[in-house]
């Protein structure tokens, strides 16, 4: 096998991705469901008992705005993984496994599928922001967007490496109820972690969406709030969470192709 069987192997398997996503209208429609849910209720509910966020400058909408965005790739990134189980259980995914291609080349580009997919449902999400009172420049729509990128790329990896071993739709399913909503909360998506115990920051430490989320945040604040008020409510600077999330997606990645290399 030679690198250009690989390449346009790992492309099948990444443009067969992208292209069930954006001919399934009903479930790019339905995942707004939950975002929308979290933002207008939850966060319409909240948004008095939070005013005090930021010395007063922060409303608890736009808080919490990057976080829906870092829910929203978080959930679609790592249920993108799902379609390794259900290929498996019908059989597809041992045609893909006998083809001319590296068993790497295919872990890529499921890789590569699921983070596309995320970030544009991500960016989707995007399109609330008018709606909220948070106005963003072509900047910062591009940084958000390259941001949302590295996280599903490391969510999706870790939902390949989860899916790699998993037998059963039923078993996956419940091994991602188990973990995505505590990965989710830990984050800091709806409430910041600065004065949280120590226990707690230690487990957001942990949580490569936690670093997501705060680098989302700075750059959806960055031009409305002052200094002082983003430093209170941020844990590390951009960089710092763009370095920690590469890390993880190298620690994910790695053993996700070893272990999807391994099919039977």
């Amino acid at each position: 096998m030679d690198l250009r069987s690989d390449v346009r192997g790992a492309y099948t398997v990444w443009y067969r991705d992208v292209l069930r996503f954006f001919s399934d209208r009903t479930r790019i429609v339905a995942s707004l469901g939950q975002p929308l849910l979290f933002l207008f209720i939850f966060g319409g509910g909240m948004a008095g008992a939070m005013a005090s966020l930021g010395g007063g400058e922060v409303d608890y909408r736009r808080f919490m705005f990057p976080g829906i965005i870092g829910m929203s790739v978080l959930f679609t990134a790592v249920f993108s993984a799902v379609s390794v189980v259900w290929d498996r259980e019908f059989g597809f995914l041992r045609e893909v496994l006998v083809a001319p291609v590296s068993r790497a080349a295919v872990a890529i580009g499921k890789v590569a599928g699921g983070s596309t997919v995320a970030m544009f449902q991500g960016g989707i999400i995007l399109l609330l922001a008018p709606f909220i009172g948070v106005d963003l420049t072509v900047g910062q729509v591009l940084s958000l967007l390259g941001l949302m990128l590295l996280l599903a790329a490391v969510m999706t990896a870790f939902g390949l490496l989860l899916a790699a071993r998993q037998r059963t739709m039923e078993g996956f399913q419940m091994v991602m109820q188990f973990l995505l909503m505590p990965m989710l909360f830990v984050s800091g998506a709806f409430f910041p972690l600065n004065g949280v115990p120590v226990w707690l920051r230690w487990l957001a430490d942990v949580n490569p969406v936690t670093y997501g989320v705060d680098a989302l945040r700075q750059t959806v604040l960055s031009a409305t709030v002052s200094e002082s008020a983003l430093a209170a409510l941020s844990l590390r600077t951009v960089g710092a969470n763009v370095a920690c999330l590469a890390a993880f997606f190298l620690a994910f990645l790695v053993p996700a192709i070893a272990l999807f290399s391994r099919q039977d």
